[in-house]
């Protein structure tokens, strides 16, 4: 499903005059941020929540533009109109410039990734590999050390790949965020060194009106199996229980993980 037409700086064009200029330092230095969105039904889903990241990711990077959150609201909602898809994914991509009137701002659909369900009857494979990103809560183009990761995940046939920092503590995935589970007790890395994911932040309000206690603590690489379960979030995943990290394995998909799931799920489909 190929999209013929992107939206920069609020203008829907075709396709074929997408073009990034080699001269720019900018794209070329990855001086820009960026967001994933989930349309459903020709609906962003928590559009709101998306907009408010970009704007927060692009001011710790001091990326200045001009784009109100109003305008961004627009420009993906003419978008989505235009584009006529019902489901799909969506991408936001604000690239900097040497002033703020420099910046631009482009939108551009893409084929929606379907996680196979089997995983979430199973569980997901996962590798670890130690790397830290220098700004954690923003969602920034500098994302080398990740693809390189999460390439080396798909070639061991793994699902992705979790970030281990140098005190050997678990932070999240190349492109998901990381939960451990241990009775009703959902733990999370600290958020001062994660990317505050959006699909994140909803799990856990689901969580606490579930009954569920949800902790900020250091989850050891070394403690995993000390855990129930863990899981992953993000837009396309939703919820993802993980089976086997590195060589550890977990024997089920503990219950109180497989509530959580069910009753995030009917919060999504409505």
């Amino acid at each position: 499903m190929n999209f013929p037409i992107f939206s920069k700086n609020g203008n829907i064009l075709p396709i074929e005059e997408a073009r990034v200029s080699l001269m720019s330092v900018e794209y070329a230095y990855g001086f820009g941020v960026y967001e994933t969105i989930r349309v459903k039904n020709d609906k962003a889903v928590f559009l709101a929540d998306h907009i408010e990241r970009l704007e927060s990711s692009a001011n710790i990077i001091n990326l200045e533009h001009k784009f109100s959150k109003e305008d961004i609201e627009k420009y993906v909602v003419d978008f989505i109109a235009q584009a006529k898809r019902g489901t799909f994914n969506l991408k936001i991509l604000l690239v900097g410039g040497q002033t703020k009137e420099d910046a631009v701002l482009y939108i551009m659909g893409s084929n929606p990734l379907f996680v196979d369900k089997k995983l979430y009857q199973e569980g997901a494979k996962v590798i670890t590999t130690k790397y830290e990103r220098i700004y954690p809560q923003a969602k920034t183009l500098n994302m080398l050390s990740s693809y390189i990761a999460y390439k080396e995940a798909k070639e061991k046939d793994c699902y992705d790949a979790l970030l281990v920092n140098r005190e050997g503590n678990i932070t999240e995935g190349t492109r998901t965020n990381f939960f451990a589970v241990k009775g009703n007790i959902i733990y999370s890395p600290f958020e001062k060194g994660i990317l505050l994911g959006v699909m994140r932040k909803h799990v856990i309000d689901v969580a606490k009106q579930n009954g569920f206690m949800v902790e900020e603590n250091n989850i050891p690489f070394a403690s995993i199996s000390e855990y129930d379960g863990a899981f992953l979030t993000s837009t396309s995943t939703k919820i993802l229980p993980i089976k086997k990290i590195d060589d550890f394995e977990y024997p089920e998909i503990p219950s109180a993980l497989k509530k959580l799931m069910a009753a995030f799920d009917a919060i999504i489909n409505q």
